[in-house]
Order: C-alpha cells, then sequence, then structure tokens
C-alpha cells in the first residue's frame, strides 16, 4: 500500500518538528516546508523568535534533515503582504479588529503548490 503524502508546516520551532518526526513515525510519507513571509528577512533582528527569521528556516532545515525529510523554503512573501499585511494595516486605520488567523490562511492561496 502506498504511504499516504503529507506536508508538515516548519517554522523552525520545536513543536513542527515533533508533529514532523510523529508523522514519519506514523507512517506517512512527510515533506517539510517552511513559509517565507518576508522578500527580506535580513530586515528582522537577530534571534527574534516567532516565525520569520534566517534562524528560523535555518533551524527548519536542520529538523528536517535530522527527522530525514525532503525540505522547502516557499517564497509566500508577495501573497503574505498583499493579502495579510496591507489588510491589517487597512483595517487598523479605520479602527476595525485585526485579522484573524483563520482568514490569514484564507488569504494565503496554498492551492498552486
Amino acid at each position: 500500500m502506498k504511504k499516504l503524502k503529507v506536508i508538515a508546516a516548519m517554522s523552525g520551532g520545536v513543536d513542527s518538528a515533533v508533529a514532523a518526526a510523529r508523522a514519519v513515525d506514523a507512517g506517512f510519507e512527510v515533506v517539510g516546508v517552511h513559509l517565507a513571509l518576508s522578500s527580506n528577512p535580513q530586515k528582522y533582528r537577530s534571534g527574534a523568535r516567532g516565525c520569520c527569521t534566517i534562524e528560523d528556516s535555518h533551524d527548519a532545515r536542520r529538523a528536517a534533515d535530522v527527522i530525514g525529510i525532503p525540505f522547502y523554503i516557499w517564497d509566500m512573501a508577495e501573497e503574505f503582504h498583499k493579502g495579510v499585511v496591507e489588510n491589517f494595516l487597512s483595517e487598523y486605520q479605520s479602527g476595525e479588529h485585526q485579522t484573524h488567523v483563520l482568514d490569514v490562511m484564507r488569504r494565503l492561496n496554498l492551492r498552486r503548490y
């Protein structure tokens, strides 16, 4: 029987690395993906934690190497800026609420991948 292929979104943190490793252990064919959300990640201060530093992408790649899965970085910078950042700034300036994370994911069209 062919293994089911899944994508593990790898932020560079422990949680996503463990999730990817557990998926491998469960018998899935796992591919690790890190979303590059900035066209210029060097502008983020070194040592910042959360999502978007060069260190985070390196950490994610190292984790994928240790787990033994293929790893890719998807450049989502343009989509993120247009669909999330610009929308957030517009809402913020008009006094609206912040964009919910599910709305963010809907705006980032991952179907092309």
